[in-house]
């Protein structure tokens, strides 16, 4: 049985959570999370992965086990996360790692790599977006409405995300199997996100989230220059992020590894773990870690008999 050790670090004067296992002298692999959950998304996926590996998933401030700060103490952008990622990981003595982005995480490891690019030894992204091809307008057009326009004519559509069955519709939609999905999910991460003031923090993030498509030209250079190994896992049925924003990543890193995961959604891993945990390790583990490029490959992948 693999030990998962729940830690937590003072930051910049913030308590931050975070979840760790595995030998600390093998690979670390930092798994960073999304809206509106935290590191307990990887509660299955760690256990996966920590015999090789050193993992390490922390909770973003305003998320999860970590300190709430009110949104007139801490100025909640995705720059702000970052610092607070960045210095934890360098407060861990972490140096060099292998990243995993998903949603939030995603803009969060951008900036990482783009901060110390020598740092990121490869990228898994599932349903973690860099281009503008990956967003559904369904679901975006509310959330650039408040971001040009906060106030009270846009801000009703942009809380409504914040509701129980917004929250479910994340977890569930696109997926072929949805009694695979534990319902202790959506009802966890509707209570944390329900706290008095968490309803602000999330505010200042939707509207803030509007600087992160104008890093991605930096980003996209970042990989052209780097040709960072990199691995697209997604969900084929994600609503959010779509299979286009998947498909991107190969003009930049014409090696990257892509699979569009049939029946999967947002929350892949609430219903394909053993996929995924299957890609990470052989990639991790094979030509890609080993001479720092990728394998091509651009396919629908079917799920394994046990995934």
């Amino acid at each position: 049985m693999v030990e998962i050790r729940h830690h937590y670090a003072t930051v910049r004067g913030h308590r931050l959570f975070y979840r760790e296992a595995g030998p600390r002298e093998a690979p670390t692999l930092v798994l960073l999370h999304g809206f509106p959950t935290s590191s307990r998304m990887f509660r299955h996926l760690i256990p996966a992965l920590a015999d090789r590996f050193h993992v390490i998933a922390p909770d973003h401030l305003g998320f999860g086990n970590s300190d709430a700060p009110p949104v007139d103490a801490f100025t909640y952008t995705f720059d702000s996360l970052t610092d607070l990622t960045e210095a934890l990981l360098a407060q861990l003595g972490v140096t060099r790692y292998a990243v995993y982005v998903q949603d939030y995480g995603a803009p969060i490891g951008w900036r990482l790599a783009l901060r110390t690019p020598d740092a990121v030894t490869a990228v898994i992204t599932q349903n973690g977006n860099a281009y503008d091809d990956g967003f559904v307008p369904d679901f975006w057009e509310p959330v650039w409405a408040y971001c040009e326009d906060p106030g009270p004519r846009t801000e009703p559509a942009a809380r409504a995300a914040l509701s129980l069955d917004a929250i479910r519709w994340q977890y569930l939609h696109g997926v072929d199997r949805p009694e695979l999905v534990d319902p202790d999910t959506w009802a966890a991460d509707h209570r944390e996100v329900d706290r008095p003031g968490l309803d602000l923090v999330q505010l200042a993030l939707f509207r803030d989230y509007a600087s992160n498509p104008p890093l991605y030209p930096r980003v996209h250079a970042y990989f052209r220059e780097r040709q960072v190994p990199l691995l697209a896992v997604w969900g084929a049925g994600d609503e959010i992020f779509g299979p286009d924003g998947a498909r991107a990543f190969a003009r930049d890193l014409p090696d990257a590894e892509i699979h569009l995961i049939p029946g999967g959604g947002h929350f892949l891993l609430e219903s394909h773990l053993d996929t995924v945990a299957g890609y990470i390790r052989a990639f991790l583990t094979g030509p890609a870690a080993l001479t720092g490029s990728a394998a091509p490959a651009l396919k629908s992948a079917e799920p394994s008999a046990d995934g």
